[in-house]
């Protein structure tokens, strides 16, 4: 079992991550930074001088007050973004990111009871009203950079599944798993990896049975399935390394595990990519394995 102790020893967030160059026109002074990650999967925090307009790939981002905005890149982004930028005073600049590529990997898993791969028409209509409920919580696009507290592992064990890969079921292709799947005993505590506050806590859903979803701010959002129980309620506020709940195979798991989803409204990031590597795990009488 993990300390809270632990949890905040964990490696920071991508806010102390060096500068990414980018190639584009020169920026001008006082003009664009950026820091984070440029690769599929990837959150960068973009900062301009305050009330200047961004668009990404064409489409407009939200600036906030301080001049900060967050822009991410999906799992299959293309080898190039562009940034477009224009500044208070009508002056304009275009960067261009390069965006690095990635493999995933493909799983094929046989012998699975067939309702768990292909659903019956009342599991779909139910799945249609619980994916409706967590686009809802996605795109929650709160003004409080609670992302600031950076982020830790929400909890230590074995990662059996990671950001991007495909499975293949008893036979049939899959969207590809845009999380990272943890393994851990049953009831281990899972705890926040960032400031937040919790806009989903729901017990018992199809696929992802007990889930949380916390509000990080700036339209990013994290998710936590398959939970043995909760430990939170919707509207409380999470400082990191506060217990959300405990690793469980509720909803349609195979294992005691915790998937863990990253979003930045509508683009699914890796989690990975947001922490350091996983830390040492500890036996009961406190050594480190």
């Amino acid at each position: 079992m993990i300390t809270r102790s632990v949890v905040r020893r964990c490696a920071p967030l991508f806010l102390v991550a060096l500068l990414v160059v980018v190639a584009g026109l020169p920026a001008r002074a006082g003009g664009l930074a950026l820091t984070g990650d440029a690769i599929q999967g990837g959150l960068m925090i973009g900062q301009v001088e305050p009330r200047s307009r961004v668009r990404f790939e064409g489409n407009t981002v939200r600036v906030w007050s301080d001049g900060r905005f967050l822009i991410g890149f999906g799992r299959d982004a293309a080898a190039s973004a562009v940034l477009d930028i224009r500044y208070p005073d009508g002056s304009t600049e275009q960067r261009r990111i390069d965006v690095a590529a990635r493999d995933y990997e493909v799983q094929r898993i046989d012998g699975l009871v067939s309702n768990m791969v292909t659903p019956s028409a009342e599991a779909l209509a139910r799945i249609r009203e619980e994916n409706q409920r967590i686009a809802a919580g996605r795109a929650i696009d709160s003004a409080d950079p609670w992302f600031d507290s950076g982020f830790v592992w929400p909890l230590v064990g074995i990662v059996t599944g990671t950001y991007g890969t495909q499975r293949i079921l008893n036979g049939e292709p899959r969207q590809p798993h845009y999380g990272v799947d943890v393994a851990a005993p049953e009831g281990a505590p899972v705890y926040a990896p960032a400031d937040g506050i919790v806009v989903m806590a729901a017990l018992d859903l199809y696929y992802t049975g007990g889930t949380v979803m916390i509000d990080h701010g700036y339209g990013l959002t994290s998710l936590y399935s398959h939970l043995s129980r909760l430990d939170v309620g919707v509207g409380q506020a999470l400082a990191q390394g506060d217990p959300i709940g405990g690793a469980g195979a509720s909803g349609r798991a195979t294992g005691v595990h915790l998937d863990w989803r990253v979003n930045l409204l509508t683009t699914r990031l890796d989690p990975a990519l947001l922490v350091g590597p996983m830390p040492p795990q500890s036996d009961p009488s406190g050594s480190q394995q």
